[in-house]
């Protein structure tokens, strides 16, 4: 967040540039029936997606974000109550 409380889109000027479209997503999962979330790797940048909507939006991560995100994940800080 910016001094005055406003979040910052840190990847604006990047994201128009990056290219997914020929990427090699890596699933979470094997199971076809649940295809869960995909994501790849493009110019430093870390991409998700959902897996069963793959022509659906793509969120963009810093490789900072990323590992936030994954330590996030194993600390369980995104689990159901």
């Amino acid at each position: 967040m910016s001094a005055d409380n406003e979040i910052v889109d840190n990847k604006a000027h990047i994201r128009h540039q990056l290219d997914f479209a020929n990427a090699e997503w890596i699933a979470s999962t094997d199971d076809p029936d649940e295809p869960g979330v995909e994501i790849a790797f493009v110019d430093g940048y870390i991409g998700m997606r959902n897996g069963a909507e793959p022509e659906g939006p793509v969120l963009v991560f810093t490789p900072e974000e990323w590992d936030a995100f994954v330590a996030g994940a194993k600390d369980g800080e995104f689990d159901e109550p």
